[in-house]
């Protein structure tokens, strides 16, 4: 069957699925498991449910019975398919592992949805991940060479592959050594026929939590997974730390050499829930922080202060109050609109940005406006949130945001446009601000968010935080991008 021709005036459809989200960060994923207790399946739904919010594309789990595997995976949102009682009784078993799943690697289609399955000669092994390998482009080829049968395009199966080869005899001791393989950024969560395995990359780039129910073990990438089914926090699973859970209890592993923590910053500004807690700093009180830093190192005279909902909140708090000037809901979000609905046509792009964001106009009008937004990445959904302003009737706009200027991508599960699509990277902030046409624009410093955090300035000999775009200063070998980079130049040299 032949496709229609395509109609170049038209917004191509995976434009205009982002077209609500287009200056916004992508969250990566979000990985949860249980050992040992009953209905684990049931229990790992209800922990998907509470990281929605850290991937919408995809959600799987993988549960054991004793003696068999058994997964589910599906294309969408948790509760369009983990809800129905007749998916969690396929899913019998006292252990599971679920995962929910941005692409950050890997295109969108049901064989990259994980957690990811094999059978090893030691058993089965399932494995949910968190992150991004920096190198697996590079170690995927070499596997390839050796004779590999990749079935995913995730840099996830690459683990299964390096266990799967290791000399080593132990399972764990596999694990450790496919671990010692890999770098970037990896919280992971693996199920065996008798274990549940949690790990972290030896900077703690990506969270993972240890939670306790009914003396039971749960691992989770954040605290309001253990809230939903009211587990206890036990604690942080520590930078470079393995965690083996079986019926003997638990069992921790430091197998690499200990290095200073350095997790990533944009959980407290953006990607993680605001009610969870992260490395012991509740997420809430760090974005109020942040907006009390923001409101300090700008003084503005204006009439209200209005956060662009719903990320922009907390910060909008923090700043009104040391500002001592009224916070207003001067947008309302509309939180029903579903991808499913926008039309890839010239209409829809016009008015893309006000089907989930519509002015208050009682609030707006007449008024000087400070809006209060966590980032801004393309900047194009600025621009039309400003001009909304505008046409609800606000006599001046300043936007304030509480965080530095991305000026770098990511590359360690957060997915960043390439530098030159980054606003702040190619123009200065006086072009940045006429460019999303309003009064005033400033982003909170390096040290001020650093200072939100509580450990008083950035100490560029030693940051506290993996801050690499804003900063440039990324904490782990760059392998596949610095490979991309010298293909490139070869190119380049052969051409000339």
């Amino acid at each position: 069957m032949t496709s229609p021709p395509r109609d170049e005036t038209q917004t191509p459809p995976e434009e205009a699925t982002a077209l609500l989200d287009e200056d916004r960060l992508r969250e990566y994923c979000g990985v949860f498991g249980v050992f040992d207790l009953p209905e684990a399946a049931a229990y790992t739904a209800l922990g998907l449910h509470a990281l929605q919010h850290r991937g919408q594309e995809a959600a799987g789990i993988v549960s054991f019975d004793g003696t068999r595997f058994h997964a589910e995976r599906r294309l969408g949102l948790v509760g369009d398919h983990f809800s129905h009682e007749r998916t969690i009784k396929r899913l019998p078993g006292a252990s599971a592992i679920g995962h929910v799943r941005y692409a950050t690697t890997g295109e969108t289609m049901l064989r990259n949805v994980q957690p990811l399955f094999a059978e090893l000669n030691s058993g089965g092994f399932a494995v949910g991940h968190n992150g991004n390998l920096t190198n697996a482009q590079t170690l995927r080829r070499e596997l390839i060479n050796e004779g590999a049968i990749f079935q995913s395009t995730s840099d996830t199966e690459v683990i299964l592959h390096l266990v799967a080869r290791s000399r080593e005899s132990k399972l764990i001791d596999r694990f450790i050594d496919a671990l010692s393989h890999i770098e970037g950024a990896y919280s992971l969560v693996v199920l065996t026929n008798g274990k549940l395995i949690g790990a972290r990359d030896p900077l703690g780039i990506r969270p993972l939590v240890l939670g306790e129910l009914d003396g039971r073990y749960i691992l989770a990438s954040e605290t309001c997974a253990l809230d939903i089914m009211g587990a206890r926090f036990v604690r942080d699973v520590a930078n470079g730390e393995i965690v083996v859970i079986s019926h003997e209890g638990i069992r921790s592993i430091c197998p690499f050499p200990s290095r200073p923590a350095r997790p990533c910053i944009f959980e407290y500004i953006y990607f993680a829930r605001p009610d969870s807690i992260v490395h012991g700093r509740p997420v809430y009180e760090v974005r109020k922080a942040m907006g009390v830093e923001l409101a300090r190192e700008n003084r503005i005279q204006a009439d209200v202060v209005v956060p662009v909902p719903d990320s922009g909140v907390p910060a909008a708090i923090g700043f009104a109050r040391e500002a001592g000037l009224p916070f207003e809901l001067g947008i309302i979000r509309n939180h029903y609109v579903g991808r499913t609905f926008i039309q890839p046509t010239q209409a829809v792009r016009e008015i893309g940005v006000r089907l989930k964001h519509s002015a208050n106009r009682a609030v707006v009008s007449g008024k000087r406006v400070i809006l209060i937004d966590d980032s801004i990445v393309r900047g194009t959904t600025s621009i039309k949130i400003v001009q909304m302003m505008r046409d609800a009737g606000a006599t001046e706009v300043h936007f304030l945001i509480s965080s530095p200027p991305i000026t770098h991508p990511d590359y360690y599960g957060i997915d960043t446009p390439q530098k030159e699509k980054l606003l702040a990277a190619t123009h200065s902030l006086e072009e940045m601000r006429r460019e999303i046409g309003c009064d005033q624009l400033a982003f909170l410093s390096i040290d001020g968010i650093y200072r939100a955090m509580g450990v008083g300035r950035r100490n560029d000999r030693q940051p506290q935080f993996t801050d690499h775009c804003f900063t440039g200063d990324y904490p782990t070998a760059l392998t596949d991008l610095a490979a991309e980079n010298r293909a490139q130049l070869s190119l380049l040299a052969e051409a000339s």
